[in-house]
C-alpha cells in the first residue's frame, strides 16, 4: 500500500511558519543588539523588585493594555536583569 504524500497547501503553510520563525529570530536578534549583548544590573535592582515588575507585567497584559510583542520585549528584558543578579 502507498502512503500519502503531502499537499502542496500543507507545504506552503509548513514555509511560511518557517519564513515568520525566522523573520521574528532576527528582529529579536536585531533588538538584542540595539541594546547591547551584555545586560549588567543596576544597584536599584533587586529580586523582588524584578518579580513584582514581571507580575505587573503580566496583569497589564492580560488586560490588554500592551501588545504582545512589547510584553514579551520587556519580559526578556526583566528575565536577563534577573538573571543578572548574584547569587546570594
Amino acid at each position: 500500500m502507498a502512503t500519502r504524500r503531502t499537499t502542496f497547501d500543507k507545504l506552503q503553510r509548513e514555509r511560511a511558519k518557517r519564513a515568520k520563525a525566522a523573520a521574528k529570530r532576527e528582529a529579536r536578534q536585531e533588538r538584542k543588539e540595539d541594546r547591547g549583548d551584555e545586560v549588567v544590573a543596576t544597584s536599584s535592582d533587586s529580586p523582588e523588585d524584578l518579580l513584582a515588575r514581571i507580575e505587573d507585567l503580566h496583569k497589564r497584559f492580560e488586560a490588554k493594555q500592551i501588545s504582545f510583542e512589547d510584553f514579551e520585549a520587556e519580559k526578556t528584558e526583566l528575565f536577563e536583569r534577573l538573571a543578572a543578579l548574584p547569587m546570594d
